[in-house]
């Protein structure tokens, strides 16, 4: 099967060595997506509804760059910096998969590479229409 690799052109990619997303076969992989903007600058600083949004964002993109869409999502997974703030990151992720439905996982993490990020998304998906 091919190997389809999706860059974000997050600064990280390049000195981590890794894809914003893979695709192989009708599998699609989004690794952890933390809230930075098009100038590379963290999201809303303090705002962790805000950053759930652009991380959001930022997987649409890669899973319509791997020829997916957010209703092939299987899974979610949210990596929070302060379990407090659950409730307005589910209320960003229900905006996007209330009718989706995927399965998630929200777990507390003592931080992240970037101290302003509050949240990081992953997902996966497997595109059911195979001609995509």
């Amino acid at each position: 099967m091919e190997r389809k690799l999706i860059s974000s052109g997050s600064p990280y990619e390049s000195i981590i060595g890794f894809s914003r997303a893979v695709r192989v076969g009708p599998f699609v992989a989004v690794g952890g997506t933390a809230p930075i903007g098009t100038d590379g600058k963290t999201v809303a600083p303090g705002d962790a509804g805000v950053q759930a949004r652009r991380c959001l964002e930022i997987i649409r993109e890669a899973l319509e760059k791997a020829g997916a869409t957010l209703s092939d999502v299987t899974r979610t997974r949210v990596l929070l910096k302060r379990i407090e703030d659950w409730q307005v990151v589910a209320q960003a992720r229900a905006e996007v998969f209330r009718d989706i439905r995927p399965v998630d996982t929200v777990v507390q993490v003592t931080g992240f590479i970037d101290p302003d990020w509050l949240v990081e998304f992953e997902v996966d998906a497997v595109i059911a229409d195979a001609k995509r």
